[in-house]
């Protein structure tokens, strides 16, 4: 295995803006890479395979075993391949109980570390900062570093002196630039397919990289592993049914790729359809997927979806099992209350109202039991990000008992009504004592 992890100091230092121009100038350069996002993000990722050309997988030191961590790693690297995963908030920043940090995935898969910091405000500080980054773990290298947004030739002067004196290597200096800026929106970075001059601005980062980074020395970095901790097997989760009809457009882009390739790895036949473009799912499928996503921001035309909304209705009187995590959970719901207090239709199919009038942030890792068998078997790994609120629940079972990193206990999350079920976790894994 051979593979680097872009991190930094905190969130906010540019590491994301860094890695999609890294990735897409090595892919210039002709070099085969893996991508990867180390967490629970679903957005960054599909920045990556758009800048990498390659389907990009997470890595999430908290939420996955380690035998699915590393048999993800070996499979992405096949063919001589170069896993670059950029890293999470800071190096060393977990779940709420300290574990799960991306210096634990570099440790866990032997990836050497490229540093991104941001130097705006600091000159010769920089070396105590890193040098303590460097030092922090044994288990973990930090190969070297790539300095954003220094303002002069004076300033990387200064810092390449400062880090001179501690031995460590600088990898590139990239300038202050407003441009080399993604829009943002509550629940991070606007989607990919929602950004209208993205090749641009991928290509713009890529121009900076290969102008101001040493990729020859960036792709030598990258630590070597035999990559024998996989074994031959490893357990996934179950596929709800043999044909899976996946929903999959702007307000349902959460999806994690591991989770499908899990499924087609069982067995399962995937397709997907858009709400958004008033598509019904298979009318052949035995079970129905409704990621995550911003449905809130496409309300109006998901209620007027009219092929959509009998598509769904005719899965559920058939039999399918419908499942809905987050955004698609809401869409499961009889209504959504968006920003403006405006209140729209949707499925009906769970007895669940949601808005969005009075926001209010749900995040963190989570433990979920399920309360019975019907969708799943046992313990599994969760995250919840979401400012949506519950405004009324009515007659059904809970989907799931739920405590948090630090194993509190949350109570019971979700709803299900026959074949039909959802909840706000997003879930990662099967848990490690399952």
């Amino acid at each position: 295995m051979s593979g680097l992890l872009i991190a930094a100091p905190a969130s906010g230092s540019g590491k994301t803006t860094v890695t999609l121009g890294l990735m897409r100038a090595m892919r210039r350069r002709g070099m085969a890479i893996a991508p990867g996002k180390a967490g629970p993000d679903y957005i960054d990722p599909a920045f990556h395979t758009f800048a990498s050309g390659e389907p990009c997988l997470n890595y999430d030191p908290w939420a996955m075993r380690p035998a699915l961590l590393a048999a993800n790693a070996v499979h992405a690297v096949a063919d001589g391949r170069i896993l670059v995963v950029e890293a999470m908030m800071g190096l060393h920043d977990g779940a709420a109980d300290g574990t799960g940090t991306p210096a634990d995935l570099a440790a866990a898969l032997d990836l050497a570390v490229i540093l991104v910091v941001d130097c705006a405000r600091m000159s010769h500080s920089v070396a105590a900062l890193v040098r303590g980054y460097a030092d922090h773990r044994g288990d973990i290298h930090v190969a070297g570093v790539i300095l954003n947004k220094v303002g002069s030739d004076r300033h990387e002067m200064m810092l390449r002196d400062a880090l001179s004196r501690v031995g460590m290597p600088v990898f590139g200096v990239l300038r202050h630039d407003s441009a080399l800026k993604l829009p943002e929106r509550h629940l991070g970075l606007v989607q990919a397919g929602e950004h209208g001059a993205l090749d641009t601005f991928v290509d713009n980062a890529a121009d900076r990289v290969e102008a101001s980074c040493d990729l020859d020395g960036i792709r030598a970095a990258a630590t070597l592993s035999n990559g024998e901790r996989a074994g031959p097997e490893v357990a996934r989760f179950k596929p709800f049914g043999q044909r899976i009809s996946v929903a999959r457009d702007v307000a349902f882009a959460f999806c994690y790729e591991h989770l499908l390739a899990g499924w087609r790895g069982a067995g399962a036949e995937i397709s997907f359809f858009s709400p958004l473009a008033n598509e019904a799912p298979d009318a052949a499928a035995d079970a129905v997927y409704l990621p995550g996503g911003y449905p809130e921001l496409h309300a109006g035309r998901l209620q007027a979806a009219s092929s959509f909304r009998s598509g769904m209705g005719a899965a559920a009187q058939r039999g399918a099992r419908i499942f809905g995590e987050c955004g698609g959970y809401m869409v499961l719901g009889e209504g959504l209350v968006a920003a403006d207090g405006a209140r729209y239709d949707m499925l009906g199919l769970l007895p669940l109202t949601t808005s969005f009038a009075e926001r209010r942030r749900h995040l963190g890792y989570r433990r979920v039991v399920p309360v019975d068998t019907t969708f799943f078997d046992g313990p599994m790994t969760a995250h919840e990000f979401h400012y949506a609120t519950i405004v009324s629940e009515g007659a059904a079972e809970r989907l799931f008992s739920v405590s948090d990193a630090a194993s509190v206990d949350l109570g019971q999350a979700g709803l299900r009504r026959g074949n039909v079920a959802g909840s706000f976790m997003h879930l990662i894994d099967i848990a490690s004592n399952a």
